[in-house]
């Protein structure tokens, strides 16, 4: 594999070929937020709060770090004005959809994001989409995935085969960033199982 040399913050950074600038950074011990990102799925760059600035060929754009490749003699700038600007209209945005997640309320902090700026809309979810991929590309079960499109798309979970699945996993749950799939599935259950309480029964 051949290697790939480019500037991450005034850094020199060797990548390999086929490396997101995502990548490169954090090989380099460049942190970059994300949201939608797990080092066991498919990007996804769904979030988009791993914005950087990157510049080739004297060209400045915005772009995903997440999702796009390497290239040589790139210039990416992880923190600027313009990526801090545009982190934190993502944040102001993502917040009046789940207003008591965690994670955004600490990336919010600090990055100066004004949790009241738009109207609540609070479905709680941001379409990470981190539990879909999860369930479909580790374990391989399928039992959760998205539902309409637009926005009106959702998580839902697939009754029939959460049912046979879910139970004894429940691993997705610790990848929301929002704790939303932990209520969809709830719900997804008090639906198919009204007998059921939602806590798992204890270990004999």
């Amino acid at each position: 594999m051949s290697e790939i040399l480019l500037k991450i913050d005034g850094k020199e950074v060797k990548a390999g070929e086929g490396m997101t600038v995502y990548e490169a950074a954090k090989s380099a011990g460049i942190l970059i937020p994300t949201l939608c990102h797990h080092e066991k799925l498919t990007p996804y760059g769904a979030c988009r709060i791993c914005t950087v600035e990157v510049e080739t060929a004297g060209r400045k754009r915005l772009v995903a770090a997440c999702v796009y490749p390497v290239e040589p003699g790139m210039v990416v700038s992880t923190r600027s004005e313009k990526v801090d600007r545009t982190r934190k209209v993502i944040l102001e945005e993502l917040l009046a959809h789940a207003p008591d997640s965690e994670d955004l309320r600490r990336l919010a902090q600090e990055y100066g994001a004004d949790a009241d700026r738009f109207e609540k809309e609070p479905v709680f979810c941001i379409l990470c989409g981190l539990c879909v991929r999860y369930c479909s590309e580790i374990k391989r079960k399928y039992a959760v995935g998205f539902s309409d499109r637009g926005p009106k798309r959702e998580i839902i979970f697939i009754p029939e085969v959460a049912s046979r699945e879910c139970w004894d996993c429940k691993e997705c749950f610790e990848l929301c960033p929002t704790s939303y799939v932990q209520a969809a599935y709830v719900l997804a259950e008090a639906l198919a199982f009204p007998g059921r309480t939602g806590v798992s029964p204890p270990e004999e």
